[in-house]
């Protein structure tokens, strides 16, 4: 058995190498782990960005669960997600299973789909609050006038505030789930389905037992990634619902996501520390949740 490399020796053999990494590692830990650190202390005190931060504790952990408003910006955002990674996942396989080819007219069909998610998201929400204009000006009123109708208030009626940010979510991000879909059907040997062929499996058992099985690790990504962004959604609802200095999640807070309220509470009453609570509670709620889903996924794949 090899006897171990003595400190010294590594050094010598690969000093260069660690010397290489340092400028990596000193804006790591200065651009990543020291806010994270420093999150982490603001989120156990008082603190409005000018006094000095006073620590309390737990006290803004306990004052969260009290928080009617909290609890029903993480309602929103629960069923926001669920909404937005269930249909995109599922759309984005369609798209991938309709424009699996390569043809030029798939080629221009999985191109127009993915334009959206490589489009600036802020330009994408303008658009979108253009289209939704309460007035005849937006798109979706002047399209309804076409068909006799009387133009609807879609920004101000809270019954259609979470299903409008899932159409938005799902229609800016199906593209990329569609191109990691093509990605993974393009890696299926061919042979699986002409042995299914001969044995005389349909499609949709061929799709069921042979695709969907060896479509887990992308199906995996798309929803951890899927949960992450939608936990994380700020730019809809500021931009599109937000309608004054206070009114941030829409009305009636019809609109309002974790993300919005942490902002509002640290950079409109500058409430830092209650913000970096509420970001850390983030936190925890998806590396739980993409936790499960990794272990679900990696039993399923085992059965």
């Amino acid at each position: 058995m090899a006897s171990p490399i003595p400190l010294r020796g590594r050094l010598r053999r690969y000093g260069t190498s660690y010397a290489m990494l340092l400028p990596f590692l000193a804006l790591f830990a200065g651009f990543l782990l020291w806010p994270l650190a420093n999150s982490l202390y603001l989120s156990f005190t008082t603190f409005d960005g000018i006094n000095p931060a006073v620590f309390t504790g737990v006290d803004n952990f306990v004052q969260l669960a009290s928080d009617t408003r909290f609890r029903h910006a993480l309602g929103n955002t629960a069923l926001y997600v669920v909404g937005s990674v269930v249909l995109g996942t599922l759309l984005s396989l369609g798209l991938a299973l309709a424009f699996n080819g390569t043809s030029w007219p798939h080629r221009i069909m999985r191109t127009l789909f993915f334009l959206p998610s490589v489009t600036s998201s802020i330009a994408l929400m303008l658009m979108w609050k253009w289209v939704l204009y309460p007035s005849d000006v937006g798109l979706a009123n002047t399209i309804v006038d076409w068909f006799g109708g009387s133009a609807v208030a879609w920004l101000a009626t809270p019954g259609l505030t979470i299903p409008i940010l899932v159409l938005m979510s799902v229609w800016g991000g199906m593209g990329y789930g569609m191109v990691l879909y093509v990605a993974g059907l393009g890696s299926i040997p061919q042979e699986y389905y002409e042995a299914a062929k001969i044995d005389g499996a349909s499609t949709w058992r061929q799709f069921r037992h042979i695709t969907l099985p060896l479509l887990r690790p992308v199906t995996t990504y798309v929803v951890v990634t899927g949960l992450i962004g939608a936990f994380q959604v700020f730019e809809a609802v500021y931009i599109v619902f937000s309608q004054g200095a206070n009114t941030i999640g829409g009305v009636l807070d019809s609109g309002l996501m974790i993300v919005p309220y942490l902002y509002d509470q640290g950079f409109t009453h500058f409430r830092l520390g209650y913000a970096s609570a509420i970001a850390w509670v983030l936190f925890l709620v998806i590396f739980v949740l993409s936790l499960i889903n990794l272990r679900v996924g990696r039993a399923m794949k085992e059965l």
